[in-house]
């Protein structure tokens, strides 16, 4: 079963280029993984301080994987003193069909 998620991370006041190395770091390495389908990182226009990680995961083997690697490891051990909060939402694919998953 597909697994889909966007997370949001507000990055503190004067750390948004941190927080957006730290994230943009992540996705050369995640879409080469097994199963990865998708993972985007992006920006608000309207609020720079908000980015959203957009991925999408074959199985739940495939992200429990992805957890495991190291790059995953060193956003996970780096992003707290830069983010003011996080939260993650899990997401459905509408016409998921359409682009071949």
């Amino acid at each position: 079963m597909k697994i889909t998620k966007k997370v949001t991370f507000i990055a503190k006041e004067g750390c948004i280029e941190e927080v957006k190395q730290l994230l943009t770091d992540m996705v050369a390495p995640s879409i080469k993984e097994a199963g990865c389908l998708f993972y985007y990182i992006v920006q608000s226009k309207q609020n720079p301080r908000k980015f959203f990680a957009v991925e999408s995961w074959e199985n739940a083997d495939a992200l429990a994987g992805h957890t495991k690697t190291a790059h995953y490891a060193h956003y996970k051990a780096n992003y707290e003193p830069f983010v003011e909060h996080k939260y993650s939402e899990d997401l459905d694919i509408l016409d998921a069909e359409a682009y071949g998953f």
